[in-house]
């Protein structure tokens, strides 16, 4: 039997980032994954450059049941302490838009950084490690795995959420949460791609790849930013941020022209091109695809500017300012960055991570029902519930 003070499953953002800090304090760590390497998460993340914080990070970027857990953690580890930590690494890196920071080379700098800390604390790492049982006895946690039975004064489970399965996402973390009668709550796909109604998407397949700046709302929550027509659906990061407050069965409504009133537009348009076509005059506003697909399907009706009276460029504004789309569903797990959901947050201390009723339990990053928006708020997450429960575990 192996013994250890510390055994951290999951060597992504969070069980890394525990780990060290739980090293650091002197504490015999181990990390457990099932994977073949660790940060696998990390290295895909951001098109392969990580978009490892936000430095606008702030406990209102969160969805969770009790929207304050998340405020101890964030304010106690923050996106500066982490980018000083990213900078004395001398990790060259850029702020992309709204805060969102990026490596400039690749995500392996990220992932490589956190090797070397965990280096120098002395955390031992074990790969493709697949855990059969977990048994707590006389204040020990016993974990048994490939053959090898290994104990524990204190076990941190990082082990993620159900999104990206090819990356070996698994429930393992909500079914021993369960085990030790903590609740959790329900799961489900977000900041996931929305798909298209049989009949929507035999129409909006084909303008596939035209992308353009909008503001989606569901719920009555308005993300300004790029969406993306797809084969399957709408996606971009305006659609991956409603995604994570839509429902089945609401609606989302897309402004396509949230820079521009298309009543102005139209007006000053017929005032100095009155001969010029609708379709024209829109095509300097929008793609010039979707212009033609909204034409086709008569949503639109092509016709010189000078034809145009009050009513009908009201009723176009309206359809451009108020595009409605009654997704199907999402695309689930398979291409959702996050999974919304999980241990519930009233089971464990804000300010240690630590299952309030199972002494020595520890649930950090995505398995806790803590989730950010898109944009390095996960990442942060991560990073601070995991140096939280590094200080303690």
């Amino acid at each position: 039997m192996q013994q250890w003070d510390v055994i951290v499953i999951g060597a992504g953002a969070a069980g890394l980032f525990c780990a060290i800090e739980a090293a650091k304090r002197g504490r015999k760590t181990l990390v457990l994954d099932n994977g073949k390497r660790i940060g696998r998460k990390i290295l895909m993340s951001g098109g392969g450059r990580c978009n490892f914080t936000n430095m606008y990070a702030s406990p209102a970027n969160f969805l969770s049941q009790n929207k304050h857990f998340c405020k101890s953690a964030l304010s106690r580890y923050t996106q500066w302490d982490f980018l000083a930590l990213v900078q004395q690494y001398q990790i060259p890196y850029h702020e992309k838009t709204l805060g969102q920071l990026f490596c400039d080379n690749s995500a392996k700098d990220i992932v490589d950084m956190l090797q070397q800390e965990c280096d120098k604390a002395g955390v031992q790492i074990a790969l493709q490690q697949e855990i059969q049982t977990v048994t707590f006895n006389d204040g020990q946690y016993q974990l048994q795995t490939n053959g090898l039975s290994r104990s524990c004064q204190s076990l941190v489970v990082a082990s993620g959420g159900l999104s990206l399965p090819n990356l070996g996402a698994t429930a393992f973390g909500f079914q021993l949460a369960e085990q030790f009668g903590l609740k959790v709550l329900p799961v489900r796909a977000g900041l996931v791609p929305l798909t298209w109604q049989p009949d929507d998407k035999a129409v909006y397949e084909e303008i596939s790849g035209v992308s353009l700046p909008v503001t989606a709302e569901a719920n009555d929550v308005v993300f300004p930013e790029d969406m993306l027509f797809t084969h399957r659906g709408l996606s971009g990061p305006a659609i991956l941020q409603v995604s994570s407050f839509w429902q089945p069965g609401d609606e989302v409504v897309v402004n396509l022209s949230p820079q521009q009133s298309v009543q102005d537009f139209l007006s000053e348009a017929q005032q100095k091109h009155p001969e010029q076509e609708l379709k024209t005059a829109l095509s300097r506003l929008l793609p010039k695809r979707l212009v033609e697909k909204l034409l086709e399907q008569n949503l639109l009706t092509n016709q010189p500017l000078k034809a145009l009276n009050a009513k009908s460029s009201q009723r176009i504004a309206g359809l451009l300012h108020h595009f409605v789309f009654k997704p199907n569903g999402t695309e689930g797990y398979r291409t959702a960055e996050v999974t919304l959901g999980g241990v519930d947050t009233d089971e464990l201390s804000s300010k240690t991570m630590e299952a309030k009723k199972q002494p020595g339990l520890y649930f950090i990053g995505e398995v806790v029902d803590v989730t950010g928006w898109l944009g390095g708020y996960n990442f942060q997450w991560a990073w601070s519930s995991g140096w939280v429960a590094g200080q303690y575990c």
